[in-house]
């Protein structure tokens, strides 16, 4: 069984086409982080935080 990874000039896709791949992939991932945390989300770790360190860190397994 061949487990070569093929590489960008094996795989068929031109610098360009790539380019254009790696331009919407940065654009999809500026959105997200645009979009920020979540108000839940923050609230979920807010109550994680005031819980404390947890057992495990007193010795206990």
């Amino acid at each position: 069984m061949n487990t070569h990874l093929p590489n960008s000039h094996e795989s068929g896709l031109g610098s360009e086409i790539q380019a254009k791949i790696g331009q919407h992939l940065r654009a999809m991932y500026d959105d997200v982080v645009r979009q920020g945390v979540p108000d839940r989300f923050m609230d979920l770790l807010a109550q994680l935080d005031a819980k404390g360190p947890k057992s495990s860190e007193s010795g206990d397994k």
